[in-house]
């Protein structure tokens, strides 16, 4: 086979893969939100690399060494998008309570603000899809992915 028909092969195996379907709506409507918040006056230019870190965080506070892990990369990886984070004042960095060689990153009350207002960006994208989709095919795709993420984090 010649490299173009080994790419077509290849995206016909990917398009095939539900996961791969997965990833790719997770990508997409990751792009279309931070789209819209780019149009914000004064919003921060928060980039899908940023957007992977949220989930992670919270208000009691997480290792940068654990986020790094769980995120499967370095902490040198992730000290940049921190340090952004932190700039712009949606995250702060504390030492552990419980080991104070240790720092914490957690959200700040701007930082709530911000995650806040960012689900209801995403909330607003799926509201469109589902529109378009139908409410019942919408809730039965969210029953089935509920699924998925229960048996995946076994």
């Amino acid at each position: 086979m010649n490299p173009s028909e080994l790419d077509d092969a290849l995206r016909a195996q990917a398009s095939a893969s539900t996961g791969q379907l997965l990833l790719r709506a997770a990508r997409l409507l990751d792009e279309r939100a931070l789209a819209r918040l780019a149009t914000i006056p004064g919003a921060p230019p928060v980039r899908p690399a940023h957007t992977r870190l949220f989930p992670h965080l919270s208000f009691t506070g997480l290792r940068v060494t654990t986020l790094a892990r769980r995120l499967g990369v370095t902490k040198q990886a992730v000290a940049p998008l921190i340090a952004e984070l932190v700039g712009w004042g949606l995250v702060e960095q504390a030492p552990d309570p419980n080991d104070r060689r240790a720092i914490l990153v957690r959200f700040t009350p701007q930082g709530l603000a911000a995650l806040t207002h960012g689900l209801g960006l995403l909330a607003e994208v799926e509201a469109e899809i589902n529109r378009e989709v139908g409410p019942e095919r919408a809730a039965i795709f969210r029953e089935v992915l509920a699924v998925w993420v229960k048996v995946l984090s076994r």
